[in-house]
């Protein structure tokens, strides 16, 4: 009988296994070796019994060693699947290219969602560097001020549709073809300020009637946050048309909400406080994995790209490709074909590509949201700082007599007799002119001071809260407080909500599904959103 030694196949089937390979027994007699294993073992060739007997036991102590090697490998790679690596000081294959290893590299530790660790920085990066990379992390990975953009969408929204509302009986004279300014000269100025509006391709009282009556619809849905991202399309429409077709109507609070009824569109307006929050909530707590089918986002995105393209291919007036518009060179044309694609892709990729594409397209879309709310602020920044230099610049400023005036006007005198007994005080008046210059200047310099910038925001607040009532000018008041709203602290305006969800809930109180009508409201969820 010849003496097998164990084949490398028993090995690996043991470490495999997690159990030490068994050694064959091993008969006494063995056949004598030849020359060629002789030469490898470094022993001459020998013969006999007691040859074979010292082969055998040699044999023997060789395939034991191979036992315990394989025990020590298959409780390494035991401890190795249940434990995690420990660093060493020592190199290793990883540290050290010299250093051979047959077993795999092992893979860097993941959090608790699954998610790969984060990379240590590198020990050369700068603080610059460290800088710049933490400031494009933060406005790329979140869009910012949620709520300051809902109280601006809210705000304006809620603004012009008063407005509109108002003017209702007066809507002919101010925007429509029965006005002073007819349908002809609003063309000839518009072709000369390259200003842009939907009320010049026809002077009929029907399509009048179908601009003023969307742009109240549109109003009141941006105001409920229904589908936020068309809708502040549409609002920009409406408020650009019918402000630019009478140039001439309106004060300073219209220049505001035309500015930002243009910045609205880059915003995410709608994440709180809004129908689209409730739905993605909703959507949110159903069954993961199911494509949400958009329906009537699909229709409402077809009919408004075939109403564009029916007006692109009729050539109506301000919608150019290359021509004036909203930024140099870009004209009207493609600004809005550049929106509508927008929408369009982004709801593909959210049902077809929920993957890296989503990642990047999201990612823009927190850029550009944090950039529009940047430009917000600057602009609100803007209006003060000018407005109080120029009143340094007004010897009735100077002399402390500039509010006096307006209050003898009879346009801006809603209550004669109240306002007769302030402009009676020398002191209030003096007082009332130089605290608004100073308010002012001085508001744009508080925005690093948190404390002293809320104390000048609620004396901002007032002030215009005051002018509506005082000087009978409500709207420009409610835009220009809607405006200083994007300065409000978060936490004051979650307690406002929360404060306005519980006096809703008291006003108008709803049906909860008891146990006897289905089953329960699900942990977590209250039973009026549910």
């Amino acid at each position: 009988m010849t003496a097998h030694r164990v084949p490398p196949q028993t090995a690996r089937e043991a470490a495999a296994a997690g159990s030490p390979a068994k050694v064959p027994d091993v008969p006494g007699p063995t056949a004598p070796m030849d020359a060629a294993a002789a030469a490898d073992t470094g022993s001459p060739t020998t013969t006999g019994r007691t040859g074979a007997s010292a082969e055998a036991a040699t044999v023997s102590t060789e395939a034991a060693t191979v036992s315990t090697e394989v025990a020590t490998v298959s409780t390494e790679v035991a401890t190795a699947s249940t434990e995690p690596p420990t660093p060493s000081a020592e190199p290793t294959a990883a540290t050290d290219p010299s250093t051979k290893s047959a077993w795999p590299p092992v893979t860097p530790p993941h959090g608790p969602d699954g998610t790969p660790a984060p990379l240590r920085t590198r020990p050369d990066e700068t603080r610059i560097e460290r800088a710049f990379g933490q400031a494009f992390r933060r406005v790329t990975g979140s869009a910012l001020a949620p709520y300051q953009s809902a109280v601006i969408r809210i705000g304006f929204a809620a603004t012009w549709l008063l407005f509109l509302l108002r003017e209702w009986p007066n809507r002919q004279e101010l925007y429509g073809p029965n006005g002073p300014w007819s349908g002809d000269m609003a063309r000839r100025l518009l072709d000369v300020n390259q200003a842009f509006s939907i009320l010049t391709w026809s002077d009929s009282r029907g399509w009048f009637e179908l601009v003023y009556g969307l742009a109240i619809i549109s109003s009141a849905l941006l105001l409920v946050g229904w589908r936020t991202r068309t809708m502040s399309v549409l609002f920009m429409v409406g408020v650009l048309s019918l402000q630019n077709r009478s140039i001439f109507i309106g004060d300073g609070g219209d220049n505001v909400i035309h500015l930002m009824a243009i910045y609205l569109v880059l915003t995410r307006c709608g994440q709180v406080w809004s129908l689209d929050a409730r739905r993605a909530a909703k959507r949110a707590q159903g069954p993961a994995g199911v494509p949400e089918r958009d329906i009537t986002g699909v229709v409402l995105w077809a009919v408004l790209g075939l109403c564009l393209a029916a007006a692109q291919v009729l050539g109506m007036s301000g919608l150019s490709w290359f021509g004036p518009g909203p930024f140099p060179q870009v004209g009207w044309g493609l600004t809005l074909w550049v929106l509508w694609l927008a929408h369009g892709a982004w709801w593909a990729v959210r049902r077809y590509a929920p993957g890296e594409p989503r990642v990047v397209l999201d990612m823009i879309g927190k850029l550009v949201h944090n950039g529009a709310m940047l430009v917000i602020v600057v602009e609100v920044c803007l209006i003060y700082a000018t407005a109080g230099w120029y009143k340094i610049q007004g010897s009735r400023w100077q002399d402390g007599t500039a509010v006096y005036y307006p209050m003898h006007l009879d346009y801006f005198s809603p209550w004669p007799e109240l306002s007769r007994v302030l402009a009676d005080s020398g002191l209030l008046i003096m007082l009332i002119t130089y605290g608004t210059v100073i308010v002012q200047v001085a508001f744009p310099f508080t925005l690093f001071n948190r404390r002293l910038k809320n104390v000048l925001l609620v004396a901002m607040i007032c002030e215009h809260l005051s002018i509506a009532f005082l000087l009978g000018l409500p709207f420009f008041s409610l835009a220009m407080i809607t405006a200083d709203a994007v300065f409000l602290p978060t936490v004051f305006l979650v307690w406002l909500g929360g404060r306005s969800s519980a006096v809703r809930d008291r006003v108008l109180p709803r049906r909860t599904r008891g146990p006897e009508r289905g089953r329960p409201a699900a942990a977590g969820v209250r039973p009026a959103d549910s």
